[in-house]
């Protein structure tokens, strides 16, 4: 129940800079080719708008770092979800990413906020050039900074640990001469949609692997269609939590910009059915 603090419209108010600064003054940082680093996730990581690839954030390579901004928003009938995230990417080998976000809960005019920070480590391959793809693992800590509502709701914790491993991989003009890349990711988690329902509960606080599964299409290097499904634990007794699902839209302009635009199926969060609308998102990069 408590409103939105100064700190929150302060740090996004820096964020729009950064994304705008970095956007008319930034030289595209990296020489892997375009597109290749994918889009920032809700959760801050590389990925789609829901799933984590095994990617990394950027276009650098070996020797070389780049730095991601990226600022999100999710509307769906009784939720809206807003993202700010940074991500660093390290000789193509080390991501590290924070991400925050605020989740407004319109019927209960309350807000639930959390923090995300999250290391991904590339095991082997590329995902373009090698035969059989890219391999990554990750964690993620989150922190849910307002519990109220997670606690009534049966949540055990306010924080967690997520654990991944995904695998990405381009086929070259494998439709109709358009490249296409498919991704696909186990996850060990305890998180209640994403920790923003808290982490576990007292009757089921045990990890459960989920799937996450993504397949886009490569129209040209600058447009990319696609689907994602994520698989979600259901652990809290009250509420059920159902898996998510959306349909992508990406323009990548240039090597320092993109734009994602997706419908959203969430099904049934925290008892509210039918949670469908979009996911809005642009990333910056130098």
């Amino acid at each position: 129940m408590k409103p939105q603090s100064r700190r929150y419209r302060y740090g996004t108010a820096w964020a729009g800079l950064l994304l705008l600064t970095s956007t008319l003054l930034a030289e595209a940082a990296g020489s892997r080719l375009w597109g290749s680093g994918g889009v920032t996730n809700v959760n801050g990581a590389a990925g789609g708008g829901i799933t984590t690839w095994a990617v990394l954030n950027g276009y650098a390579s070996t020797d070389e770092a780049s730095v991601n901004l990226a600022t999100a928003t999710a509307r769906v009938d009784d939720f809206d979800l807003q993202t700010v995230s940074v991500g660093f990417n390290w000789a193509n080998r080390l991501a590290v990413t924070v991400a925050y976000n605020r989740l407004k809960v319109k019927p209960l005019a309350a807000d639930i906020r959390q923090q995300t920070l999250g290391l991904k480590l590339r095991l082997a391959g590329e995902a373009l050039y090698d035969r059989f793809g890219q391999y990554s693992i990750g964690l993620q800590y989150t922190h849910n900074a307002d519990f109220g509502i997670p606690a009534l709701l049966g949540a055990r914790d306010n924080h967690g640990v997520d654990v991944y491993f995904a695998a990405s991989k381009v086929f070259l003009a494998a439709i109709a001469d358009r490249n296409v890349i498919v991704n696909a990711t186990a996850r060990a988690t305890r998180a209640n949609q994403l920790g923003l329902l808290g982490f576990g509960s007292a009757h089921d606080n045990r990890y459960e692997l989920v799937g996450e599964f993504g397949v886009g299409l490569f129209l040209d290097r600058r447009w990319l269609v696609g689907a994602e499904y994520r698989q979600k634990p259901d652990k809290l007794d009250t509420v059920a939590e159902d898996d998510w699902k959306t349909l992508y839209l990406v323009y990548v302009p240039t090597r320092e910009l993109a734009l994602t635009l997706a419908y959203v199926d969430l099904g049934q969060v925290a008892g509210f059915d039918n949670q469908n609308g979009y996911f809005l998102s642009l990333q910056t990069g130098f």
